[in-house]
């Protein structure tokens, strides 16, 4: 079967599912989602997200140029999707999805205690686009749960079951298939493999032809000690036979002959 052609449209998935957290100026805070999220710049560490203009919680982004990605999980499924349906308006997020507020290292933000890594940015630019506003921010702090630390200090997401979100459905992770770079380290060790059957076969091939110079000299010393054994060597001869030709050539001698010939 073919491709068919759709209309131009966003079909980039999946993506990320996180929580938004922002404040305005009186200390009043909200939490949406966003599924329009990514990073854009690793030094400095940027990241954006794109929001439409009429969301309640556009206004604050814009008043106080900050805001806080929190990273989603499996168990936060529930939140993430309510979070993205109702509006903060209407209800107060943190009392109807039962998530913790809490106090962020750098920016005037509430962090989500329940997310395993929260993200706090600072407002560098708007991009009015069209339907999305891209907010292009700097990243001023991360702040991720000890839980997910290992006894070295390092972290690990995947325990923390992360949350996808793919053309309108929510996803988990599912298993590892691979580490970055494991593509290359394959094909090293392939050709690593192949240098090491490469030289072994080389080794066999000279172990082979001095293993055939050998049988060439033993069956060069075979002919000789044939030779000798015909010819009445001492180490092949045994005495009665040393005695036979004696006697054969005593009687069969060139004096008998001219006797016969006479």
């Amino acid at each position: 079967m073919g491709k068919r052609q759709f209309k131009p449209g966003n079909m980039l998935y999946p993506v990320p599912a996180v929580l938004v957290t922002v404040a305005d100026r009186e200390g009043n805070s909200n939490i949406f989602t966003v599924a329009w999220a990514g990073t854009i710049c690793t030094n400095p560490p940027m990241l954006s997200i794109s929001v439409r203009s009429e969301r309640h919680s556009y206004h604050m982004m814009k008043e106080t140029g900050e805001f806080v990605v929190n990273l989603t999980t499996e168990s936060m499924a529930w939140a993430t999707d309510y979070c993205g349906v109702r509006s903060g308006r209407d209800v107060d997020k943190w009392k109807e999805t039962g998530l913790t507020p809490e106090k962020a290292n750098v920016v005037d933000v509430p962090v989500i205690k329940e997310s395993p890594v929260n993200i706090e940015c600072r407002v560098v630019k708007v991009e009015e686009l069209g339907s999305h506003h891209m907010f292009i921010a700097d990243v001023v702090a991360v702040d991720v749960d000890e839980a997910y630390m290992d006894e070295k200090d390092t972290f690990h997401l995947s325990m923390a079951k992360p949350l996808a979100y793919s053309h309108g459905r929510y996803y988990g992770m599912g298993e590892e298939l691979g580490s970055f770079g494991y593509s290359v380290r394959k094909q090293e060790k392939g050709a690593k493999a192949g240098r090491k059957t490469s030289k072994s076969a080389e080794k066999g091939a000279k172990a082979g032809r001095k293993t055939s110079k050998s049988a060439e000299k033993a069956g060069g010393a075979g002919k000789v000690r044939k030779s000798a054994d015909v010819n009445g060597g001492k180490k092949a001869t045994t005495r009665p036979e040393q005695t036979r030709k004696a006697n054969s050539q005593k009687s069969d001698g060139p004096r008998n002959d001219k006797k016969r010939q006479k």
